[in-house]
């Protein structure tokens, strides 16, 4: 225990820069929605206090805004308002607004109708007795209501990483993605006491005084629109360019840790989801993207692969991985995988892609259609009883291979099958098959190297010349350390690469990742 928690500090320790730039976001983030909600939603609480006629569909329908899945939320707002604080403002601001508009209203009502008469008799106007005795008396209330809309959006914020506004979701997300611990609660501890800190603060503000309320009442926006402009400090890096990176690219060394060590490369990044970054890019949102060298949006978004010209991203060439467990309970079962060895290369895994990411065909669809061009396609047989369990990552070139590898399983075998699908990162997918959770899933002999592996730095080196040295590495340390077996390689590299417009890098002569690091320390 004592070693997790040493383990955890020196991490905080380590990455503190980065811990302290997206704490400043979040709370920026969190208190410019709480600002723009309280502008909303206070005066929208007192005006149904007057019309009550409204009462009942402005609660309901704020009712029903904070029924909407958070992620869910954020990708409505997408198309609008494109990635970024613009959207995650937008959403976090609606989740705010039912409990401020409820507890004004309540609050309000709640001011005894005696005290009221009595301020008409002695003279007072409806503004007068709304600003000196309403607001005043039910403040306590509107308080406890703004309480509560802090502490959600401290939580919901922690989502706002995924569309590149920023924040402590960055370290949850890339912990959840590489299956990091430390830096799970890297970003989760201080979410956590974020909450906890301003709910005991605004708690403290809730029993106050009426006196003393009405000077916190005053104060208050101030205050809500200084924490909101820590969100305009800059970052730690002040290019002019702007990458975008996938949580798991960030944390990996065949990643934004190899760029900084092996290219000393420094940029402005953002931790962004791989299903928007490459339309940020073509959006001019992002200048540079982290993705993959046969996704079907490069040709899509016009963009161009950088030049890996220090060799940071070793060969990725897809196979299946099986546990030997598995092999032994489904005798049929390797032969019908490996009849994809060989069928896909980079450009028909690159235009299947482009058929699931950019014209938006099922994974299915693309699977069968490709399996009838092969003469590879089979109705299903019955089944047996018997269930191969089929995993995958959170892309669509890994939902088109499970799906099919499903068809040919079904179609050459009476064995049924279950499939797990986007299962996350790597080694969420990798834990889920050593223990046994599912039987097999597609991987790449470069992530299992660096990702899973490990190895030393002088062995990586020795074994990514070519791509069957790091298959053979790869295969036999996989069977001596985990009994897993890599099937035969379906024939296409998939490596990591870092991307522009097209347009843009010809302009700035930026051909390689070198390239673009003396682009960087030019400006």
């Amino acid at each position: 225990m004592n070693e997790q928690q040493q383990s955890l500090w020196d991490f905080m320790q380590q990455q503190s820069g980065k811990l302290g730039e997206q704490t400043i976001q979040h709370v920026g983030l969190t208190f410019i929605s709480l600002f723009i909600a309280v502008l909303i939603g206070l005066p929208l609480g007192i005006f149904i206090t007057r019309q009550k006629q409204f009462s009942g569909p402005v609660l309901g329908i704020a009712g029903v805004l904070q029924t909407i899945p958070s992620i869910a939320l954020l990708g409505f707002m997408i198309p609008v308002l494109g990635i970024g604080a613009k959207p995650a403002i937008a959403a976090l601001l609606l989740y705010a607004l039912l409990p401020i508009i409820r507890n004004t209203y309540t609050g309000i009502e709640g001011v005894d109708s005696a005290v009221k008469e009595a301020a008409v008799a002695m003279g007072m106007n409806k503004w007068q007795v709304l600003f000196k005795v309403e607001l005043p008396l039910a403040m306590p209330v509107i308080f406890a209501g703004i309480r509560t809309a802090t502490v959600i959006t401290v939580g919901v914020a922690t989502l706002a990483s995924y569309i590149a506004a920023g924040g402590l979701g960055e370290f949850i997300f890339g912990g959840i993605s590489l299956n990091n611990t430390n830096m799970i609660l890297a970003g989760a501890i201080p979410a956590a006491l974020l909450a906890i800190l301003f709910d005991f603060l605004l708690a403290r503000l809730q029993k106050l005084n009426l006196k003393k309320v009405k000077t916190a009442a005053a104060t208050f926006p101030v205050l809500i629109i200084l924490l909101a402009s820590l969100y305009f400090i800059p970052s730690a890096y002040g290019s002019k360019l702007k990458a975008g990176f996938t949580p798991e690219f960030m944390g990996r060394q065949d990643g934004n840790l190899g760029l900084q060590t092996k290219y000393g490369l420094k940029i402005r990044t953002v931790v962004i989801s791989d299903a928007v970054m490459y339309k940020a890019a073509y959006e001019k949102q992002l200048d540079v993207i982290s993705g993959y060298s046969t996704d079907g949006r490069l040709e899509a978004y016009n963009l161009v692969v950088l030049k890996d010209d220090k060799g940071i991203f070793p060969p990725y060439y897809a196979a299946p991985i099986v546990r030997d467990e598995a092999l032994k309970k489904f005798p049929e079962l390797e032969n019908i995988l490996n009849l994809l060895s060989g069928k896909i290369n980079d450009s028909i895994m690159t235009a299947l892609n482009y058929r699931t990411d950019y014209l938006h065909q099922s994974p299915e669809k693309v699977a069968k259609d490709f399996l009838v061009s092969k003469k590879l396609w089979k109705p299903a047989r019955d089944s047996n009883g018997e269930v191969v369990r089929i995993g995958s990552k959170i892309f669509g070139e890994q939902y088109i291979l499970a799906n099919m590898y499903s068809m040919l399983i079904k179609g050459y075998t009476n064995y049924d099958v279950s499939t797990k699908t986007g299962l996350g990162g790597t080694k969420i997918c990798f834990d889920a098959l050593t223990n046994d959770q599912i039987d097999f899933y597609p991987e790449y002999t470069g992530t299992g190297l660096l990702a899973i592996l490990q190895p030393s730095a002088k062995t990586i080196d020795s074994v990514t010349r070519s791509r069957d040295e790091t298959y053979n590495y790869v295969q036999s340390e996989f069977q001596k350390k985990y009994n897993i077996k890599w099937l035969k390689p379906i024939g296409f590299n998939n490596a990591y690469a870092l991307m522009m417009r097209k347009k843009q890098a010809n302009s700035l002569d930026i051909k390689t990742i070198s390239n673009l690091k003396r682009y960087l320390e030019s400006k």
